[in-house]
């Protein structure tokens, strides 16, 4: 991956503004998943998803796309289904896991239990894989997220039961574990290529640090 340029004017917001200033406003061909998103979430709302009252949500997500316009993600057109699949299944895993942890954490432990606020500048320039690792840290009991450097990639996360430097560089270990396993499921060619050289030949099936 290219070196990460932490300058003010970083490459990922230009793609959202042009030469003066003026933030670029998407396609309908970038827009109509949000679209179609908006017009669900207000049938799912009214529980109406009569034809009329689909038809009236879709005028209204027209309005709130054009008050409220966000800048082009831009997607990777990369998709490799066998590691979604083990993706999926090590995600499940990690959520069982993590939830028998918390549920000893809470019995055992109690008060004594400690946590920490991490930071972890991520490799991807990818705002896709850099939101995806925020959903799934969140949906993994133990830890969230609490805020996001879009500049640099770096979030900045609440973290359950650490208690030591070592167990601090153990969670961002694992943190850039699920980067690369997201990257090899959805990432950009050159990402995936880059995450390929420099984990070696055993990239694909190695394990985050105990």
């Amino acid at each position: 991956m290219q070196p990460k340029d932490l300058t003010p004017r970083h490459q990922r917001i230009d793609d959202a503004l042009d030469t003066s200033g003026v933030r670029h406003r998407a396609t309908f061909k970038q827009e109509w998943p949000l679209l179609l998103l908006l017009i669900f979430v207000w049938g799912a709302l009214w529980q109406d998803f009569s034809i009329g009252n689909l038809l009236f949500g879709a005028i209204l997500s027209i309005i709130i796309m054009n008050l409220f316009p966000l800048p082009p993600v831009v997607l990777p057109g990369r998709i490799n289904l066998w590691y979604c699949l083990k993706l999926f299944i090590w995600f499940i895993g990690q959520v069982f896991a993590a939830s028998v942890h918390v549920a000893w954490i809470a019995v055992v432990r109690g008060k004594k239990a400690r946590s920490a606020l991490i930071a972890v500048p991520l490799r991807t320039e990818s705002d896709l894989i850099v939101m995806t690792v925020g959903h799934v840290l969140t949906l993994i009991p133990g830890s969230f997220v609490v805020d996001v450097d879009r500049s640099s990639s770096t979030l900045y996360l609440h973290y359950l039961d650490v208690n030591s430097d070592a167990e601090v560089e153990k969670a961002r270990a694992n943190i850039r574990d699920i980067e690369r396993r997201l990257i090899m499921a959805i990432g950009s060619p050159d990402e995936y290529e880059a995450i390929k050289a420099e984990e070696g030949p055993d990239f694909s099936t190695r394990r985050p640090s105990k």
